[in-house]
């Protein structure tokens, strides 16, 4: 009989699949255990939010993607223009998303605008100024020619219509076609400015842009004053028509007529460059009643324009810009009228040495409160003593 020591041996349990794919003890399948890990810590869901997609270390995580667009859109407002541009490269929605603070532009390029470009990168626009677009000038050139309302690149070439000429003029159909796009992409457009516009393209845009309250128009002629009927709340309006050196167009009595009964509304208006007389301006202050402020540049209007001024039953304020003679022939001082409700004139930059059409002037804005010369010519004392009619 063998040896014993009154205990029985214990039976070894025979090993599982578990002990068996653990028994080696290298930590070889360690990094197995540690990837499941790390897969249960990817995309979380907080509150309902956006699921994060971490391909990254967890310390590179892009907190801001739980953040809705209109509250990214929120914080961006807060910071200034400058940072816009430096925000914009961080990633492709911030670059999205800047398009959407920007509220103006000045176009420099007509292609950019055809191609739909514009309004899809920047579809919250309110202020656009396509002037400079509208023109195939050379922007390698390094030629600019500078007014107080127009800056382009030119070649030395010079015409007699001026340095703009039909030939540097965009299509009529090319601008028509792109002011369609633009009222389409930017329906809550405030203020246009744009040169050569045809009744076609103002049409579109009074017709898609019913907040349009500010336009300016350069080489405007008479025909292209007739879309104007259809901008119901513009307010504030300034017609180019000429600019000498620049371009050459005619706005006649007939444009300020078609202008005073389709823009009823007006607040402010500027004619620039004009031609007319005593039936435009007439026209303008009888169908106007709510105009407060006008602005006669550069006019070559007719004598007896300044007889009219009385229609206007509702100016507060007349500027009178680089004029060499304010009105030819305003006729008797006797039959002349005043504006009772003008409280400031502004004479800049014009040609004063005729007593008689100074006094003329004077005795028009009696009522005047505040009178502002500015670099103009042919002043003396006797010239000065005329304002005391304004009493």
């Amino acid at each position: 009989m063998p040896f014993s020591t009154g205990t029985t041996p214990r039976r070894k349990k025979p090993l599982g699949w578990p002990d068996l794919w653990f028994k080696d003890k290298s930590n070889s399948l360690k990094h197995v255990v540690f990837k499941m890990q790390l897969d249960s810590l990817k995309s979380p869901r907080i509150r309902g939010a956006k699921t994060l997609a971490l391909d990254s270390p967890l310390g590179h995580v892009d907190l801001t993607s739980l953040l809705s667009d209109e509250l990214l859109l929120r914080i961006f407002s807060k910071l200034s223009q400058s940072q816009w541009n430096a925000n914009s490269l961080v990633c492709k929605r911030w670059f999205a998303l800047s398009g959407w603070l920007r509220s103006s532009i000045k176009l420099l390029d007509w292609s950019f605008l055809e191609s739909g470009r514009l309004v899809s990168r920047f579809p919250n626009l309110t202020d656009v100024d396509l002037a400079s677009s509208c023109l195939e000038s050379p922007k390698n050139c390094g030629i600019v020619l500078s007014h107080s309302f127009l800056s382009v690149h030119i070649d030395p070439d010079f015409s007699d219509g001026g340095f703009i000429s039909e030939e540097v003029l965009l299509p009529s159909d090319m601008i028509d076609e792109g002011l369609k796009i633009l009222a389409r992409g930017c329906p809550n457009l405030r203020r246009l400015a744009l040169i050569a516009a045809t009744e076609t393209g103002l049409s579109s845009v009074a017709a898609l842009c019913p907040t349009l309250q500010e336009l300016e128009l350069h080489r405007c002629t008479d025909s292209s004053l007739r879309a104007l009927a259809a901008c119901e709340n513009l307010q504030i309006l300034r017609v180019i028509g000429c600019i000498d050196g620049f371009y050459d167009s005619v706005v006649s009595d007939i444009g300020l007529t078609i202008l005073a009964h389709g823009c009823r509304r007006l607040v402010k208006l500027e004619l620039i460059g004009c031609e007319g007389s005593y039936a435009g301006i007439s026209a303008i202050g009888k169908c106007c009643p709510m105009l407060e402020e006008l602005t006669i540049c550069n006019h070559r209007m007719d004598a007896g324009w300044l007889a009219a001024l009385p229609f206007c039953g509702n100016l507060k304020t007349l500027r009178v810009q680089r004029c060499r003679k304010i009105d030819n022939d305003p006729g008797p001082l006797e039959h002349l009228g005043s504006c009772p409700t003008l409280e400031k004139l502004q004479l800049q930059m014009c040609h004063l040495r005729d007593k008689e059409i100074l006094y003329a002037l004077f005795m028009m804005c009696e009522a005047v409160k505040e009178i502002e010369l500015q670099d103009c010519w042919g002043l003396d004392n006797e010239m000065f003593s005329a304002a005391s009619i304004c009493g």
